[in-house]
């Protein structure tokens, strides 16, 4: 799912660091502190932190930081046998899930398509069904459509029994089914190609334009599938955005050429092409589709950035052209027609716009930080992702490292439900700065922020594991790279306790 960058481990020399606790509270790295004014959170744990604490505060006179002897903790087995959790949780998640379900509905068609003939397999029948899967999938990355999910899934009461609350905050999976209708509406243009190859060697309605058309567009699709396969989109994600945006404009323009000639073939004698093309679902279909496509880049606008430096690792841009909510994500670029990164947008409530923390991470995002910018461009409406969900529970665990802060953050602040904070990261006053620190903790003064040069890496399965048995949370919402995200997820299903992350699947 699309978020800031990921945080890397920096050469900076090392701190000195300071521990500030009261009983069951603890902050690394905290001195100076901000006492918490704010209202206190239902059923969270309140504590004055006083700003006159030496930086000799032991410890252990105060009883130890949250997570002391974490690693002694034994935490239950794995629920179900290791073959069933497997496939319940990795093989067959959700996403996937969503993805089968659409992707054997059409195989199941299309082979009593493909076997049964007649009149209603012909290419026009095939070209509609094409053009339907195709427009799902195109659809389904539409940043209103996008929206639209989450916001019905947000009005879920708190109230619903946590299995129904489960599934339902899981609607980030929502790829699925743009993957599966994708796939799906290529396999479709196959069997569409070779029945208007068959009618046309027939000379059965079908023209050459037609079976010309046919053929550049899947060309174009099946290499936009074959980028998209994970492990490519991953190793080549620049030339991945570039085949996906460019070839599919091209298809998009070379469909409209094929659905012209295509009404014409099939253009009842005495009927205008005219009312030929109004009365075809095909045309109205990808005409939705264009809009939706276009829509985005009417909205491409460049804005005003007031960019400030935090460390060497890593920038804050601040905006005032929108106001945002938590969970949402924006896009930024300065060549709009050749790449975009996607960074989760921090809100506070109260207060007009929104930052961006851009973390070095790549040639683009160290470019940020080196030379930041005065204007960058902006695309499409926020779009809300995988945090979104977390006012469906009762009580939280936010779990973040490193830049992962960034999504978590404006949760935090919003306060819409009991959440207990656990943010792992390097020098994380040196990188991050005290401002951002400082109102995180005034926000959530249960909070626990874990400096790993201090502490050295955590085990996070069992660090997370105990602070959702302390907080009593129903949740855990995790933003991370892939693999530790991977692991806290599962580590934490396969216990019985609902967790939700990022899956990268865009």
């Amino acid at each position: 799912m699309p978020g800031s960058a990921i945080t890397r481990d920096e050469k900076a020399s090392e701190v000195s660091t300071t521990v500030v606790a009261v009983p069951q509270l603890a902050y690394i790295n905290a001195v100076p502190t901000l006492p918490y004014v704010g209202e206190a959170h239902p059923d969270s744990t309140t504590a004055t932190l006083s700003d006159d604490k030496s930086e000799s505060s032991s410890v252990e006179e105060k009883g130890g930081p949250i997570w002391e002897g974490y690693q002694e903790d034994e935490i239950p087995e794995k629920t179900q046998g290791h073959f069933v959790r497997n496939v319940r949780f990795q093989i067959f998640s959700l996403y996937r899930r969503l993805f089968g379900i659409v992707f054997i509905t059409n195989m199941a068609i299309f082979i009593a398509a493909a076997v049964r003939g007649g009149t209603n397999t012909d290419a026009n029948h095939l070209g509609l069904i094409t053009i339907a899967n195709l427009f799902v999938a195109i659809l389904m990355r539409q940043a209103y459509v996008i929206n639209a999910f989450f916001t019905v899934a947000m009005w879920t009461p708190r109230s619903w029994p946590l299995w129904a609350r489960r599934i339902i905050g899981r609607v980030y999976s929502i790829g699925g089914i743009h993957s599966g209708a994708a796939v799906s509406g290529t396999i479709w243009l196959v069997l569409f190609a070779a029945k208007a190859t068959q009618q046309f060697i027939h000379k059965d309605k079908i023209t050459v334009p037609t079976i010309t058309f046919t053929y550049i567009i899947l060309v174009l699709l099946l290499s936009m599938i074959i980028f998209a396969y994970p492990r490519t989109r991953q190793r080549h994600h620049d030339t991945f955005e570039m085949v996906h945006r460019f070839s599919g404009w091209t298809a998009v323009a070379l469909v409209w050429c094929l659905i012209f000639f295509l009404i014409k073939d099939y253009k009842p004698s005495g009927q205008s092409l005219g009312q030929a093309v109004v009365r075809a679902p095909p045309f109205w279909l990808v005409l939705i589709i264009t809009c939706s496509i276009i829509l985005p880049w009417l909205r491409l606008r460049k804005v005003p950035v007031e960019s400030i430096v935090l460390s060497e690792h890593c920038v804050r841009f601040n905006f005032d052209y929108v106001n945002t909510q938590p969970g949402h994500f924006t896009r930024m670029s300065h060549s709009p027609l050749f790449e975009w990164h996607s960074f989760a947008t921090i809100s506070v409530p109260g207060q007009k716009g929104h930052s961006v923390i851009v973390s070095r991470a790549g040639d683009w995002t160290s470019e940020q930080i080196a030379e930041p910018p005065k204007k960058i461009w902006i695309r499409d409406v926020p779009t809300f992702g995988v945090v979104a969900v977390t006012p469906l529970f009762r009580r939280v665990v936010l779990v973040a490292t490193g830049s992962g802060i960034a999504p978590i953050a404006p949760v935090v602040y919003a306060k819409k439900v009991p959440l207990q904070l656990l943010w792992v990261a390097p020098n994380v006053r040196k990188t991050f700065g005290d401002p951002l620190v400082d109102s995180l903790i005034e926000a959530n003064p249960n909070a626990a922020i874990y400096d790993t040069r201090v502490h050295g890496k955590p085990d996070m399965v069992k660090l997370t594991y105990r602070l959702v048995k302390e907080f009593d949370a129903e949740a855990v919402v995790i933003i991370s790279n892939e693999p530790l995200t991977r692991k806290v997820v599962y580590g934490m299903m396969s216990r019985g306790i609902p967790a939700f992350g990022a899956i990268w699947d865009s």
